[in-house]
């Protein structure tokens, strides 16, 4: 199998991790993102995965200032396979460093391992995604259609990074079909809606009560909703649309 090496016009290039240089940078670059901590994504881990044909990833953008070494990585991706009769490969962690966020990178990523996947006859990729961060669930649901399955509360615990320092690990299981995206629903189909902060990253820094806040609201209105019998049927400006279960495409 051929591994998908691919340049984009503007001068990023996706590598796969074959040496332990490359792993060892792309395990830095993962804490760098999640505020130092060196836990998330470890070197011998990374290695591991990678070595047994994982999806492992680094992204480069072109530097010439850097001279002999004109490349510098910015991102990486790690996923795993998931068990044999699932058929799916599931997204573990995706990082791109401050200053190359918000440029399109992450959905450039995310095609990237769909390709990936669809070259060893994977046909699904999930992922978990913290429902409190308004750009993920935008490119998520609303960019790659990928859907609500499942809304865990806490999943990881605590966490000890810069990103998730005092707050509750809630997450969202993300699904997508890499045939079949989900549509977005029609309007007269959305009964309701969740809001949720614009940019909870500054909150937590700035106001960690007022993030802690919004954690348990957003958690009380989706479980409730579920509860109920509705679904999370996409994602917009005015946040979560929830519609009747079984209208979600």
């Amino acid at each position: 199998m051929v591994d998908l090496d691919s340049r984009t016009p503007d001068g990023i290039r996706i590598r796969p991790l074959r040496t332990i240089e490359q792993v060892t940078a792309a395990s830095a670059v993962l804490s760098e993102v999640w505020g130092g901590d060196r836990t998330g994504m470890p070197a011998n881990l990374l290695r591991a995965l990678a070595h047994v044909g994982n999806y492992a990833v680094g992204l480069y953008a072109e530097d010439p200032a850097r001279g002999a070494e004109p490349e510098r990585m910015i991102g990486a991706s790690v996923g795993f396979f998931s068990a044999p009769d699932d058929r799916s490969l599931h997204s573990h962690i995706t990082g791109i460093v401050d200053d190359r966020r918000g440029q399109g990178l992450g959905r450039l990523l995310k095609h990237h391992q769909r390709e990936w996947a669809l070259a060893r006859g994977v046909h699904r990729i999930t992922w978990t995604f913290d429902p409190l961060v308004a750009r993920n669930a935008s490119l998520n649901l609303r960019v790659l259609g990928a859907r609500v399955e499942e809304y865990y509360v806490d999943h990881y615990g605590a966490m000890d990074d810069g990103v998730n320092r005092g707050d509750e690990t809630d997450r969202i299981f993300a699904v997508w079909d890499l045939d079949a995206p989900s549509a977005p629903p029609r309007e007269q189909d959305i009964v309701t809606t969740v809001e949720v902060p614009t940019d909870i990253e500054r909150l937590r820094r700035e106001a960690p009560g007022e993030a802690l806040d919004w954690r348990y609201r957003v958690r009380e209105a989706i479980l409730g909703l579920t509860q109920d019998g509705f679904a999370v049927g996409g994602f917009d400006e005015r946040g979560y649309l929830f519609v009747r279960s079984g209208a979600t495409s």
